[in-house]
């Protein structure tokens, strides 16, 4: 068995691309060799800002010899289709076989392939792997660049290393011909190395200054960032992704601290670091916090050297230290020019700035969405809570949950004024007018990702209310899955109207995602709205908010597109919830029940059925419940909704599931066994109907108490008597009378099942 070194040499590869180029050579390589019947063992990849490298282990000298079969045209085909066969195939006419397919003789070439040296196998793979790269972007150079056929890589091709054990696999791509040698650090190295094998490239390069594994001189730059940074006392704020971006610009990182002007700290700190780390690739670091204070940003930097410097690093940190100050010059006059306009004056020039062609500008979408924002306030579906608890005083969410404004844990003045809904409608609504604003301002076009937060500063800095500061500064969250999710009640009221405002004016105008395409994020703002109204505990319907959004832009076919938002949003729960570990089976049970629109409260069912059913009581009142409806079914026997269905001629099966018809389908069933049977029952059939008189008004009173566990609860207190039902009683009795009671006690069971969810619809 032998190993393989290749490396692949060029100018300065982007620090972005290698993650991918890594991968692509290791898949480009293991493709080629499995078409070569090679099977190659443990496959090492390494990139450099100057170099792809790829160690393959346990390559065997040779490939077998095989034999292949192509199947032809028949033999009656004309000449030209089998001379054709014969040149593709590389075979003689008098080669091929006669074989009989189905009644049809037919040609066959049989090739034999003979054995081949893994020498001569990589010596072809090479330039094909070469050739095949998917760069993102690539470049032709040189004379041979006038021509569409020339070699193009992401940067000119300077070298190729191609070793199998100590042997050359010789080869050519591009005019670039495999060696020996490779260059070792641009500048602590003059001169070609020579490579022995793979088993001494890496530290003949460690020995020329060049780290070759990426993973190390992250691990590198990790700790010797942290260790500058703690020797001058700070701590650095830690950022992966600007560790792999450095590993992927140096192939020598010696991490520098270095020192800015402290004037800068005034710039809030967010741009201080992105400025930073945007354009210079810089860490920036904290000063550690004392007892009761937070960490605050120090005027120090890490930069990241590609050279071990004879001074230590003076003059580079220096250079580093003025391109820095020059940096934050430009954002600090971006900060105070900023400032020096205030926010309404900024928000005017969203009217110049068009949101969708078909839904206006930017300006129009503030309009709706501070309509709706002072609304949700005005109309107490996004409010704090204001009950206390006997224990500490401090308030506590009306469900439960944690709808609550931190400020709500402060004085009796404070509460005071956030208890005041008129005063919540107003700051909802100012704050949802300015949150845009900031996006035409300096600091937002040098740096889009500080939007929402630059306009709170603006905010703070020009007097604005604190609780108008933040719901400015928030009211993008939630971004992503983890991102955090608002409490405040002014900034949940602009964060949901916005994303509902985004949310139901595409559906409007028919910009609907796809399976592959969502490009104005709708889904992610559908989630963000569920991850709001469950945090909050929400209490209201998703249809009278929807109604909400600019009714009067609406065409007659606004119940649709309600409609559809709706079933979006119930769509993107349903794929939330099971990703959270709740069965699709219990989700679709309960949102089988229909008309209800209140999201807290069907998430609220779907937990409490998840817990019963995981219960032995919920599993036996399962297995009850589809032989109960087995039976029905057979028989064809629809109970009370069949005796309201034949009366008003509608479909029984639909009664069930009509909420309006509920409350009549279960007084009837009430009815016809209040009524003195005409026989008297057994013992095990009185025990159901007892149970049922009792169960039926706890599951109906509990659910419309919300206390759907103790619906749960109500439902297993039938477990036992309907096991003892089928035990004990014949259902389909030779009397007529005992048959009909019996499948209306059946179906009585079954409705008060379905009450609390749609059982059928439950796996097992």
């Amino acid at each position: 068995m032998a190993d393989f070194l290749l490396e692949l040499r060029c100018e300065e590869i982007p620090a972005r691309m290698q993650a991918g180029a890594r991968a692509d050579l290791e898949k480009l390589f293991r493709a080629e060799m499995e078409a070569a019947g090679v099977t190659p063992g443990e496959i090492t990849v390494w990139s450099t800002p100057r170099r792809l490298a790829l160690i393959a282990r346990d390559l065997p000298q040779a490939t077998e010899a095989v034999s292949e079969e192509a199947k032809g045209p028949p033999e009656d085909a004309p000449d030209a289709a089998i001379d054709g066969f014969c040149r593709k195939a590389g075979v003689a006419r008098d080669q091929l076989e006669v074989r009989d397919v189905k009644g049809r003789n037919t040609y066959f070439a049989v090739i034999e392939k003979p054995g081949r040296t893994v020498r001569d196998v990589l010596a072809e793979a090479i330039p094909a792997i070469v050739r095949a790269f998917p760069w993102p972007k690539s470049m032709r150079w040189g004379e041979a660049s006038i021509s569409t056929e020339s070699l193009r890589w992401v940067r000119p091709l300077s070298g190729i290393v191609a070793i199998l054990d100590e042997e050359l696999v010789a080869c050519e791509v591009g005019g670039v011909a495999s060696g020996f040698a490779t260059m070792g650090h641009r500048f602590h190295r003059d001169g070609p190395i020579t490579i022995g094998s793979a088993g001494d490239y890496a530290e003949k390069l460690r020995a020329c200054h060049v780290i070759v594994d990426h993973e190390e001189r992250q691990d590198l730059i990790r700790s010797a960032a942290a260790k500058a940074a703690a020797d001058a006392g700070l701590a650095l704020v830690e950022d992966e992704g600007l560790v792999i971006e450095n590993a992927g610009l140096t192939e020598w990182p010696v991490p520098l601290l270095g020192r800015f002007d402290e004037a800068f700290l005034d710039v809030p700190p967010e741009v201080i670091q992105l400025t930073a780390r945007v354009n210079q690739k810089y860490f920036v670091c904290e000063v550690p916090p004392r007892s009761g204070e937070d960490a605050r940003l120090a005027n120090a930097f890490v930069c990241t050297a590609n050279i071990a410097a004879e001074d230590g690093g003076v003059a580079i940190v220096d250079g580093n230290r003025k391109v820095l100050a020059a940096r934050l010059s430009d954002a600090r006059f971006f900060w105070e020019q900023d400032r020096k306009v205030p926010l309404a004056e900024q928000a005017k020039k969203l009217e110049r700035i068009t949101f969708h062609e078909k839904l206006g500008t930017v300006a129009d979408k503030v309009e709706r969405v501070a309509k709706l924002a002072r609304w949700l306030v005005e109309e107490g579906i996004v409010k704090p809570s204001l009950r206390h608890s006997r224990e500490g005083g401090n308030p506590v969410s009306d469900n439960g949950g944690s709808a609550l404004d931190p400020r709500l844990r402060g004085d009796d003045e404070d509460v005071a004024k956030l208890a005041d809904p008129v005063r919540l409608a107003d700051w909802a609504e100012q704050a949802a007018r300015l949150a845009k604003a900031d996006l035409v301002t300096e600091m937002v076009g040098e740096f889009p990702e500080l939007q929402g937060l630059m306009g709170g500063y603006y905010a703070r800095s020009q007097g604005l209310p604190d609780e108008v500061a933040d719901a400015i500064r928030d009211h993008y969250k939630p971004v992503g899955q983890g991102d955090e999710v608002p409490t405040a009640p002014v900034t949940v009221a602009v964060s949901l109207a916005d994303k509902l405002d985004t949310l139901v004016s595409f559906f409007e105008i028919g910009e609907f995602p796809t399976g592959s395409k969502d490009p104005f994020a709708l889904r992610r703002a559908a989630i963000a709205i569920l991850r709001l109204i469950e945090k909050n505990g929400i209490r209201a319907g998703l249809y009278e908010i929807i109604e909400q959004i600019a009714p009067e832009r609406i065409s007659d076919e606004k119940n649709n597109i309600y409609s559809g938002v709706f079933a979006f949003l119930v769509d993107r729960l349903k794929v939330q919830q099971r990703e959270a570990g709740v069965r699709h089976d219990l989700i679709d049970a309960v949102f089988a029940l229909g008309n209800e629109d209140d999201l807290v409260r069907l998430l609220a069912r779907v937990n409490a059925l998840q817990f019963f059913m995981e219960s032995e009581d919920g599993a036996n009142l399962l297995a009850a419940y589809k032989r109960a409806s087995n039976i029905l079914k057979k028989e064809d026997w629809h109970g009370a909704e069949g005796e309201i269905a034949r009366t008003g001629e509608e479909d029984p099966l639909a009664l069930v599931d009509d909420p309006d018809m509920k409350a009549v389908i279960d007084a009837k069933m009430r009815e016809r066994h209040a009524k003195k049977l005409s026989y008297t029952p057994e013992p095990a059939e009185q025990s159901l109907i007892d149970a049922l008189d009792s169960a039926e008004p706890r599951a109906q009173a509990a659910i419309e108490a919300e206390d759907f566990a103790a619906a749960m609860t109500a439902l297993a207190s039938l477990r036992a008597p309907i096991d003892r039902f089928f035990e004990e009683v014949t259902v389909n009795a030779d009397e007529e009378n005992k048959r009909c009671a019996r499948l209306d006690l059946l179906a009585r069971f079954r409705a008060a099942v379905h009450n609390v969810a749609d059982f059928a619809r439950i796996e097992g």
